[in-house]
């Protein structure tokens, strides 16, 4: 019996814990092992991401960014969260700093940080959504981008960002914050919603 008590104990502390943050790499960043790795070739990973049925995204991160840590730990570690990204989107992570080679749509090769001022990102994170198909032109990642989210959100803002995008919202008279809105109401009338 005393061992049944310190089993089901044990199990209860195990159920209890946090679930443990992504891997942090060394470069400071949270590492999820469902991230892309790629050669940040923008127009290569979006045709790579039309290929396997998805959607790009770039999530531009920093060493250190408090909000970088709050969406690992918060919304990545949220199955209902994950699934759907995974599902449905190839992301390929960036350091704001960092050296690493990017190629831009328009063809310049960069860095990371380069890339970054380049774009105009200067909050972390920074998540970039890519249209479907590589954009024709001389045309930057910045302006080919379909919506971005600069910094931290709650959880049903930050997964309707995502359902907008995949749902192509930007191509409707729907802004986002309407879509987001409507989908707040039905949460509630389901009774599904949490503290955002």
């Amino acid at each position: 019996m005393k061992r049944l008590i310190a089993l089901m104990g044990l199990l209860l502390m195990v159920l209890a814990a946090p679930v443990a943050a992504a891997e942090m790499g060394e470069d400071g960043l949270h590492k999820e092992d469902w991230f892309s790795l790629t050669f940040k070739d923008v127009a290569e990973d979006i045709a790579a991401a039309k290929e396997e049925g998805k959607r790009l995204v770039l999530i531009f991160e920093q060493r250190g960014c408090i909000y970088c840590r709050q969406m690992h730990e918060k919304f990545f570690t949220d199955p209902e969260v994950t699934d759907y990204i995974k599902a449905n989107f190839k992301v390929v992570q960036y350091n704001m700093f960092g050296d690493e080679e990017v190629t831009d749509l328009d063809g310049d090769v960069l860095t990371e940080k380069t890339a970054a001022r380049k774009w105009g990102y200067v909050f972390t994170p920074t998540i970039v959504f890519l249209p479907e198909d590589v954009p024709d032109g001389d045309i930057t990642t910045a302006k080919a981008a379909v919506a971005t989210m600069p910094g931290a959100f709650g959880k049903w803002t930050f997964l309707n960002m995502f359902r907008w995008v995949r749902e192509k919202g930007y191509e409707t008279d729907e802004h986002f914050q309407k879509y987001h809105a409507r989908i707040i109401n039905e949460l509630r009338a389901a009774g599904r919603l949490d503290a955002e």
